[in-house]
């Protein structure tokens, strides 16, 4: 069975969970958006916030989106304003999920998303969800990842 970590990450955090699941044999690919975030934390959380607020898909770069020869699908993403970011929503509208194995590792320092939540069941109502307190500064929870997995 072959199977695909696509994953955003803006502070690192999502890089972390992607080097464990290359380690458990998945293949990477990390979406990156066209648009820059400023560069303040400050001015980073309220453009993010607002942007994931009203569920911008953001324009990725050089994005590979098929998927065809992967069963598996786990889409990584931290949790902005509850929601998920632009780069992972322009993720989920390029990709054709229908007939995947899907799931959600998600990130975040503040809560677990419950905007995110009801969009997963929505769209995916048997999917599984994985959240992760920031995984760079708790690596210890990555021990939920292999009951996750398996």
């Amino acid at each position: 069975m072959k199977r695909l970590f696509v994953y955003y990450s803006l502070t690192g955090n999502g890089d972390e969970v992607a080097k464990r699941m290359e380690e458990k044999g998945f293949d990477i690919r990390k979406a990156i958006e066209k648009k820059k975030m400023p560069k303040s934390f400050f001015w980073k959380m309220m453009v993010g916030g607002f942007r994931a607020g009203i569920n911008e898909k953001g324009r990725l770069v050089e994005f590979d989106d098929d998927i065809s020869s992967y069963d598996e699908v786990i889409i990584g993403s931290p949790i902005w304003n509850g929601r998920f970011p632009p780069a992972i929503n322009g993720v989920l509208d390029r990709l054709d999920l229908r007939g995947k194995k899907v799931s959600f590792l998600l990130y975040s320092g503040s809560g677990e998303g419950k905007h995110a939540g009801k969009k997963i069941k929505r769209l995916f109502p048997d999917a599984k969800t994985l959240f992760l307190q920031e995984p760079k500064k708790y690596p210890e929870h990555f021990d939920k990842l292999d009951a996750f997995l398996e």
